[in-house]
């Protein structure tokens, strides 16, 4: 357990924040690559004269992918490291998001953009597990929820590339995609910078490399600060070490989640991420063509999405400071309660001032909710499963992005634009009142000591 307790009394400074840089890096791309599809819809509709169905499936399909690389990769990182999950999933996702923008029809276009979605979907579930097993519990909220803010830079990418590339090109649609697939040239780097999370080493029984590994953090800490490093210390709870001699398949890791020790606290997070994740993709794969629905021209609509992805950016960075401060349960819920708010004006919004305003608050808002989401995951699970428990939450919200397209386009199609966003914020205010009643707070404590059974019935019975 020293090697542990060495790692989360370190002070966070610069190799910390060059971990989180690297990657956000990866996030920007992977929100980019996300965001693209409801920019790319109006031209690939043009250019194969398709129908609402069809357009509906391409929709579909990006978030059919990262479902199904959400589940592959997180069982992949517990068994074989984090670090080889990373670097192979943006390979992937580079190479068919290349061969989507050179797709030469409909049904290449679509399974291209399924496959480049498991890409999507295996990084972004395996990055925030590995950067949370170096960060300090104290600082873990704000480093993970600043981790998920990198998406936003993405959405005000793609935003970007769909106002000025797209319109301005009879092929820009196809020019978007490949600036989408430039993280390419990240692989050597990655390979070459990246540690393997020493927890993970840890759980296979390499102490020796994990030892290695946090040697070399605890050099680069005093280096950086010129500082002698703090002594360990013996964070509130019990400190359980790492079972070194366990490595769970997929039955016997939905077992754990599943156990009496661990099932409320897996349910809540499973219900929770659907809830934010259909809000979010129904509200992001619609909003442009909503506007122009709504009577705006396509340029003017791209346009208004820029301001409404800008709003991503404090969303995420706001509720990453404040999930230290409060907990992650109840940053969650505040952000869904001003999702749900912001749902509900624009539901009755009219002018065009009104609407772009209403959209960019609950723009904040849903963001915020992911940057606390991606902290409470990781710190639900221990580490032998930590991987695969994000994966399986992740891919369980996915149906949800999966389902939004289709629910939405239900609901504006029989009800319209108000019927759409009162929907959409009661799902929201649903999913405050599951989180609030029954879900456990986490803030504060070491990765291992939210995985004992033995702290989980004190914090439940602390709350109650």
């Amino acid at each position: 357990m020293s090697i542990i307790s060495r790692l989360d009394r370190l002070p966070t400074s610069k190799p910390h924040y060059t971990l989180l840089f690297i990657a956000g890096l990866g996030y920007a791309f992977d929100g980019m690559d996300v965001a693209i599809i409801a920019f790319l819809l109006p031209s690939v509709r043009h250019v194969w004269s398709l129908s609402g169905a069809e357009l509906g499936i391409i929709g579909s399909a990006t978030p059919v992918g990262v479902l199904f690389g959400a589940l592959i990769a997180g069982y992949i990182g517990d068994r074989f490291g984090r670090k080889v999950v990373m670097c192979w999933a943006l390979a992937l996702y580079c190479i068919m998001t290349m061969v989507a923008a050179l797709a030469p029809n409909f049904i290449v276009f679509v399974l291209a953009r399924v496959l480049a979605g498991v890409g999507t979907g295996a990084e972004s579930v395996i990055i925030a597990p590995y950067l949370s097993e170096f960060i300090p519990p104290k600082r873990r909220g704000w480093f993970i929820g600043s981790l998920a803010g990198f998406f936003s830079f993405g959405f005000v990418g793609a935003a970007l590339i769909g106002r000025f590339i797209i319109p301005s090109f009879d092929d820009g649609w196809r020019y978007a995609q490949m600036l989408t697939a430039m993280p390419i040239i990240m692989l050597l780097w990655w390979r070459r910078s990246l540690p393997e999370s020493p927890r993970f080493l840890i759980s296979k029984g390499r102490l020796d490399e994990a030892s290695a590994i946090v040697d070399k953090l605890e050099k680069k800490v005093v280096a950086s600060t010129g500082k002698e490093l703090p002594p360990i210390e013996i964070l509130p709870g019990k400190e359980h070490t790492i079972n070194t001699s366990f490595s769970p398949g997929v039955r016997q890791s939905l077992l754990m989640m599943f156990s009496v020790a661990m099932r409320r606290q897996t349910t809540i997070i499973w219900v929770t991420w659907f809830v934010v994740t259909f809000c979010y993709y129904g509200f992001f794969a619609w909003i442009p063509s909503l506007l122009v629905e709504r009577g705006f021209t396509i340029t003017r609509s791209f346009g208004f999405s820029i301001i409404i992805y800008l709003a991503q950016i404090p969303g995420y960075f706001s509720a990453a400071l404040i999930s230290d401060l409060i907990d992650r349960k109840k940053t969650i819920a505040l952000y869904l309660a001003g999702s749900a708010v912001s749902a509900l004006c624009l539901s009755q919004a009219g002018s065009a001032d009104s609407i772009v305003a209403s959209a960019a608050v609950m723009s904040f808002f849903l963001n915020g909710c992911y940057a606390g989401l991606y902290t409470y995951t990781p710190e639900s699970f221990p580490t032998s499963i930590r991987a695969t428990g994000c994966g399986f939450a992740s891919a369980f919200g996915r149906l949800g992005s999966i389902l939004a397209p289709s629910i939405i386009g239900f609901f504006y199609s029989s009800l319209g634009f108000a019927g759409v966003f009162t929907m959409t914020g009661l799902v929201l205010v649903t999913g405050v009142f599951v989180l609030l009643v029954w879900g456990l707070s986490t803030r504060g404590y070491s990765l291992e000591t939210l995985a004992s059974d033995t702290v989980e019935s004190e914090k439940t019975r602390r709350e109650n």
